[in-house]
């Protein structure tokens, strides 16, 4: 089979196309022969290297993959059949087949688009479980950065759910502050040096909830906005500069940090609930995940020049 590999750290143009056997699930898991594949940002961090998550290469592109189940390891969880049509995160994702862990496993309709459909596994239940760890008051103010991306444009759609007065995001091109705004949002100019006052603008009294995974100057701009009593929620580092904050500038905030993965290991019963409520949502028509565009997987080097120049609304999707 075909899959994507990366044997020194760079640009787009490390990424190769070669042939691999197809590997064979392990206990728990799954075999999935993908339909679509959808792009993670953090992977461009790590292909370009030199940040605190390296992994050692050759390096594989994580991603949530679409397609059907067509072999099971042993011990699978009930109700994991070949032939289902599933979404799941994985850590070898850009590929003709990969294996999958068989207890997160996203059950898509045989009628449902597969780009849409790959935000089922990780980006909108960790959009929803931001939020929740966020503890965003009826009638607050919530700020989401990077409301644009991936996990920002569906988490912007959720956070009307819970009937905040305003929904505040932020994005570094005009072209995102409208798609921000049509999402419901206000938009705030992240390249505006000025930012901070945009938002104290909308929120005179500060901000209820910060939903963060920029990190740098930014997260610690973010903590200065929360009211007290507020929350900020950090779930990354996409600049790489990881934030380290003193207990003393806390002055009555709350921080936590989200990982999904370590949701599901503390949580797994409510983190398989968290899929099947996103899921739900999209099928009902309150969650509309939006595809930026979709390319052949032999050009997934301009899914990557995409994602370097932070120009995608919504998610990028390769094709097999």
């Amino acid at each position: 089979m075909r899959a994507v590999r990366f044997y020194r750290h760079g640009g787009p143009e490390v990424l190769q196309l070669e042939e691999v056997d197809v590997p064979e699930p392990g206990t728990g898991q799954v075999l999935i022969k993908a339909e679509a594949i959808g792009a993670n940002a953090i992977d461009a961090v790590l292909r370009r290297g030199g940040s605190p998550w390296d992994r050692p290469l050759p390096g594989t592109l994580t991603g949530d993959v679409v397609g059907r189940i067509v072999k099971l390891g042993a011990d699978t969880p009930p109700g994991v059949a070949v032939g289902q049509r599933v979404s799941a995160l994985t850590v070898d994702a850009f590929a003709d087949y990969t294996v999958a862990d068989a207890g997160f496993l996203a059950s898509i309709p045989d009628d449902a688009d597969a780009g849409e459909a790959s935000m089922m596994s990780l980006t909108a239940p960790l959009a929803l479980r931001v939020l929740e760890s966020g503890h965003v008051p009826a009638g607050g103010t919530v700020l989401i950065q990077s409301a644009a991306g991936t996990i920002g444009h569906l988490a912007t759609q959720l956070a009307r759910f819970y009937d905040p007065k305003t929904i505040i995001g932020t994005a570094s091109s005009a072209k995102k502050l409208d798609f921000i705004r049509d999402l419901g949002a206000e938009p705030v100019d992240l390249t505006d040096p000025d930012w901070p006052a945009k938002v104290r603008a909308l929120a005179p009294d500060g901000v209820d909830t910060v939903l963060d995974a920029v990190g740098g100057m930014v997260f610690d701009q973010g903590l200065e906005l929360v009211k007290p009593l507020g929350r900020m929620v950090s779930y990354g580092a996409i600049t790489t500069e990881v934030p380290a904050v003193p207990v003393l500038g806390l002055q009555l905030r709350t921080l936590t940090g989200v990982s999904l993965y370590g949701w599901q290991q503390a949580r797994p019963d409510e983190a398989r609930a968290d899929i099947a409520e996103v899921i739900r949502r999209w099928q009902s028509g309150d969650l509309r995940p939006v595809v930026h565009a979709t390319h052949p997987l032999t050009d997934v080097a301009r899914i990557h020049e995409t994602l370097d120049a932070r120009e995608n609304l919504g998610r990028l999707i390769a094709i097999p």
